[in-house]
């Protein structure tokens, strides 16, 4: 199970990188940098691929703020930069920000998700990028454009022709895309018990229709961490962030991590709404103290040692293979002895609550052999020969060929 934790730089983003040097010391493996209404995530994640060495680096980037060409382009240049440490996350945010902030319409998430996926990797494989998506359609068609465009392809060489792609989803259809299409799966606010109830059935299906050279799912989730004999006051700092994301994180009525704990088999229909009405009515303090007890501690890392294996053994048992930790704890020295502990627990703690995996009921079987879910009007993706998991891509990557600076001849594009 990796360890990985999102970039926080409340203290200054330089500090914060010099600081992430001493947790890839501690064996910390993967950071996540997310982009929401703050500084774009591929400069800073450019920043820490130069001043690292073994540390994955990965994105949480907006689907609709870049073309799915650039999206390419940007993954397979940080991929160069960082010598294969670079996985693409990519999620599709919410309308407050996306027609808040970018003005742009927030329409069809999982058709354009499928699409952005596809040509990336078609982009990655160097082919001259052909797409007839309904929503990005490339080369444009002439009656939408100067009809001057035709096919072009990367001209620079991808280190991999295949970037691990991991797609935060929460409702059923876009976790089933992300089972169905991505190498990783991120989920919200993720509760190892109830996962079956919650996202069973969708992973199930999705994973019907998986290519198997994608390998096995990742499950990257994201639990608060505090390891130590008397953490109360740690895990009420967890409380205000499930209030913010349950209560606060979109409108009323459109709101999925509400919907999540609300009705995709978390169960808590009234403490939910609770938490909504408290937080919409600006009482977030007051929010975060309804924050069911023992949701927050299903959702987290936070305890004694022997509990926090215990933990990790259940989201083990749900079949979670990264940990996107927050460390908790107050002070660097302690955050990082933290992380320094969770690497150091065995590898299969004694698991005591009985956790179940994902199975394909008959019914759902049949609803998707032999098809395709959510599918966009583009030809089928093809993979790539020899298509490997992340782990066994790094092990065995493509050696970049080195482009000479300058060497950016155009009708290279054509080629």
């Amino acid at each position: 199970m990796r360890i990985g934790m999102p970039l926080s730089y409340s203290g200054g983003f330089k500090e914060t990188v010099a600081v992430l040097r001493d947790y890839e010391k501690a064996r910390l493996d993967i950071v996540f940098v997310p982009e929401a209404c703050s500084f774009d995530a591929i400069s800073q994640l450019g920043f820490i691929a130069a001043h690292t060495e073994r540390l994955e680096i990965a994105s949480v980037l907006q689907i609709y703020t870049r073309t799915p060409t650039l999206t390419a382009m940007t993954a397979a240049g940080l991929d160069y930069v960082s010598d294969s440490r670079f996985t693409l996350g990519i999620g599709a945010s919410g309308p407050q920000v996306i027609e808040g902030f970018h003005g742009q319409p927030y329409t069809a998430p999982l058709a354009r998700t499928r699409e952005i996926v596809e040509i990336c990797r078609s982009v990655w494989r160097q082919e001259k990028v052909v797409h007839s998506g309904r929503h990005y359609p490339i080369p444009l068609p002439p009656d939408q454009g100067t009809g001057l465009g035709r096919p072009l392809k990367l001209i620079s060489h991808p280190v991999r022709e295949r970037v691990p792609i991991v797609s935060a989803a929460i409702g059923p259809q876009n976790v089933a895309l992300a089972a169905e299409i991505a190498e990783g799966w991120m989920p919200m606010f993720f509760h190892p018990e109830k996962a079956d109830e919650a996202s069973g059935p969708a992973l199930a299906e999705g994973s019907a229709l998986r290519d198997p050279a994608l390998g096995p799912l990742d499950v990257v989730v994201s639990p608060p961490l505090a390891i130590g004999e008397s953490t109360d006051d740690l895990i009420a700092l967890a409380q205000p962030q499930l209030a913010l994301y349950i209560g606060g994180m979109g409108a009323r009525g459109h709101n999925f991590s509400y919907d999540l704990a609300r009705r995709y088999g978390y169960g808590y229909e009234a403490e939910a709404a609770t938490i909504q009405d408290l937080y919409l009515s600006g009482r977030k303090d007051e929010a975060a103290a309804a924050v069911p007890a023992d949701l927050l501690r299903a959702t987290s890392l936070i305890g004694p040692a022997s509990y926090v294996a215990e933990r990790i053994a259940a989201f083990r048992a749900a079949r979670v293979t990264t940990l996107q930790v927050r460390p908790l704890a107050h002070g660097t020295a302690q955050r990082l002895a933290d992380i320094e502990a969770l690497k150091a627990m065995p590898p299969e703690p004694v698991l005591r609550t009985r956790v179940t995996s994902w199975p394909l009921p008959e019914e759902v079987g049949a609803r998707v052999r032999g098809r395709r879910l959510f599918s966009s009007r583009c030809r089928p993706t093809r993979h790539a020969p020899g298509g490997t998991t992340r782990q066994a891509a790094l092990s065995r990557q493509v050696q970049p060929k080195r482009q000479p600076v300058g060497e950016s001849d155009p009708e290279r594009c054509r080629a």
